[in-house]
């Protein structure tokens, strides 16, 4: 009778497991990010692209055809206001993590550049983070991350961020100062998902951050597996497919930076 039992627990743990591996995006499929429903009209919309002042952006000197934006890399979704068809643009986005990162294009030649500040804000509008970020010595996507000395987020309540490049484009102006602003809420997880993550791969986390709208972790997971494997090309296609599904495709190409 023990080895009966035995038997029949192995089974429905063996079971469980290959329900669990079949429900996991399997290694040849696209990723695909699913936006949860927009959240409430918060009165500040936000922008996740500024054109970068004029002279300022590496390469513009020898390419005028080149558009280079500052650009948040956040999905934005466009919501009707009012009965008179008014639209408003929201840029925001979940996490499921305390300490999330955020993810900037700054394409600005780093002579001109005078100081990069990152603010967040949460929903009383007070800053409980801000710092100045070293100025990257080539054009690229950086990352922000938030340290433990800011304390967890709370969950299912906005934070309004900012992200702020002073330069100098020409040496008889006076400073220019470009940003983009969003927003980021975290959310908790149900247990069907973490359980899901748990048995996957981080290639396959970031396909189920996707498909589940949780757009911060897909994007960090994503970028985390880029730097590590530069030369993988079905992680390359993941993050370039990932920055298509939000508008954000012209981006694919640009060089990550520590």
């Amino acid at each position: 009778m023990p080895i009966l039992s035995l038997s029949l627990l192995t089974s429905f743990s063996l079971s469980a497991k290959l329900r669990a591996a079949a429900s996991l995006p399997g290694s040849v499929a696209s990723i695909s990010y699913m936006p949860p429903p927009p959240p409430p009209d918060r009165g500040a919309p936000g922008n996740r692209g500024e054109g970068a002042s004029r002279g300022c952006v590496a390469g513009s000197a020898e390419n005028h055809s080149i558009s280079y934006p500052l650009m948040a890399l956040v999905p934005e979704q466009t919501l009707s206001t009012t009965s008179d068809a008014a639209t408003t643009t929201q840029v925001w986005g979940l996490t499921s993590t305390d300490q999330p990162r955020f993810w900037f294009s700054v394409p600005y030649d780093p002579t001109k550049v005078k100081t990069i500040e990152f603010v967040l804000q949460n929903h009383q509008d007070q800053t409980i983070y801000r710092t100045l970020l070293p100025v990257p010595s080539t054009p690229g996507i950086i990352s922000v991350q938030l340290p433990s000395t800011v304390g967890q987020l709370e969950r299912n309540q906005p934070y309004h961020w900012f992200f702020k490049v002073r330069s100098v484009c020409e040496s008889n102006q006076a400073a220019t100062l470009d940003y983009v602003e969003g927003w980021i809420q975290r959310t908790q997880l149900d247990q069907g998902l973490r359980d899901r993550l748990t048995q996957a791969t981080p290639q396959q986390q970031a396909a189920l951050y996707a498909e589940n709208g949780i757009w911060y972790d897909a994007l960090t997971t994503l970028a985390e597996l880029k730097l590590a494997q530069p030369e993988n090309q079905a992680i390359a296609q993941d993050w370039t497919d990932l920055l298509k599904a939000v508008g954000l495709e012209n981006l694919g190409t640009q060089p990550l930076l520590r």
